[in-house]
């Protein structure tokens, strides 16, 4: 018995460390968002690995927690960034795309509901290639979710 306690206290944060995948050589790790609010738009970051030989994109995002996800980079200009919608996010060849705060991320409009700290929800990944991937998304403290930069 004690073993067994033992060796589960040891698994326990290796299940919870184990990325994302549709089985095939695109991973999603630590996928994040921003305390969201019905009223407001909601943001969503992660991290994807691509262990293939070949590029893809991600392409879009879906969840039923959003009526619609747009892909948005940060531009510098004058001092200020901005965002600004893009078409795709390349994920090069064994390479990885970090989608973080002041850079690239997702932009959630239309939220149903309102989520806190803690909570999670399912969003699915398009790609140009691969199949999609659908990863759990948790809430945030907002400490861990803001950038060093201004914006605007």
């Amino acid at each position: 018995m004690f073993r067994t306690v033992i060796a589960v206290a040891f698994a326990w944060p290796l299940f919870f460390a184990v990325p994302a995948s549709a089985g095939g050589p695109l991973t999603v790790e630590d996928a994040r968002a921003r305390v969201l609010l019905p009223s407001r738009p909601g943001v969503a970051w992660l991290t994807i690995r691509n262990t293939g030989g070949a590029d893809d994109r991600l392409i879009g995002a879906e969840s039923p927690v959003a009526a619609r996800i747009e892909l948005h980079t940060h531009i510098h200009g004058g001092g200020v960034m901005m965002m600004r919608k893009v078409e795709n996010i390349d994920l090069p060849a064994r390479g990885a795309a970090a989608l973080e705060p002041g850079g690239d991320h997702l932009m959630l409009f239309g939220l149903e509901t309102g989520l806190s700290p803690g909570d999670h929800f399912p969003l699915t990944l398009l790609f140009e290639r691969a199949e999609p991937v659908t990863v759990d998304v948790r809430i945030a403290p907002l400490a861990e979710t803001t950038s060093k930069h201004k914006h605007e």
